[in-house]
């Protein structure tokens, strides 16, 4: 995964002076892109390898596509992550459920794809509900092992967005497992990572899982 990087758009509040604002993280996904050129020329080869004509009438812009789906499929959309002060006080979860996940299986390079249930319990600020599948995109469009997904998008948002606990479930089916291998159709790997209260405190956590639809 490359480095995520982060730059304000708003200018942080005075120290001593209460904390009134909204407050803008334009969020980016570092490191080098895909090559697309070097991908197309990678396609065609790999064509040749599989035994077909890759030259062909029905083959022959399939490199081409295939380095422009890979492009689109790794590279996470920009996105300001847009926090408010929690003026009310607000301490109970908030929790978005089946946000679309779509993700690229590291060892096999095939999809796997599900829905993730993101929740937290607010802090200081709390988060535009939109931002939490946006999160979930900027990790899932990678090369991706599904346990490492889910533990990034709760440690992003412990992170960034410094709550009082975080909780993230994901459910997703294989197509490396479901096309392949053992080739167990409709079958989904459910992972969950969790920090803060929703760790800690047995409540707090059994209510996250049980409004995610979680047993």
């Amino acid at each position: 995964m490359s480095e995520t990087l982060t730059a304000p758009d708003a200018a942080p509040d005075q120290p001593g002076q209460p904390d009134q604002q909204q407050r803008r993280l334009r969020v980016v996904r570092g490191g080098a892109g895909v090559d697309v050129e070097a991908a197309q020329r990678a396609v065609a080869d790999l064509l040749t390898a599989l035994g077909r004509d890759a030259e062909s009438e029905h083959l022959a812009d399939t490199p081409r596509r295939v380095a422009h789906a890979y492009a689109e499929l790794l590279a996470p959309r920009e996105f300001n992550l847009t926090t408010f002060p929690n003026e009310e006080g607000y301490d109970e979860l908030v929790l978005a459920r089946d946000i679309p996940v779509q993700s690229l299986c590291e060892h096999h390079l095939l999809p796997f794809q599900g829905v993730a249930h993101v929740g937290y319990l607010p802090g200081d600020r709390i988060l535009g509900l939109s931002k939490l599948a946006r999160v979930v995109e900027l990790f899932a469009r990678d090369l991706q092992v599904q346990e490492r997904l889910t533990k990034q998008v709760a440690d992003w948002l412990q992170q960034h967005l410094e709550p009082k606990g975080v909780g993230v479930v994901i459910e997703a089916e294989h197509l490396c497992m479901s096309m392949r291998g053992v080739r167990v159709r409709g079958s989904r790997t459910v992972t969950s990572a969790l920090q803060g209260l929703l760790r800690e405190d047995a409540r707090s956590r059994q209510e996250f899982f049980a409004l995610s639809g979680v047993h």
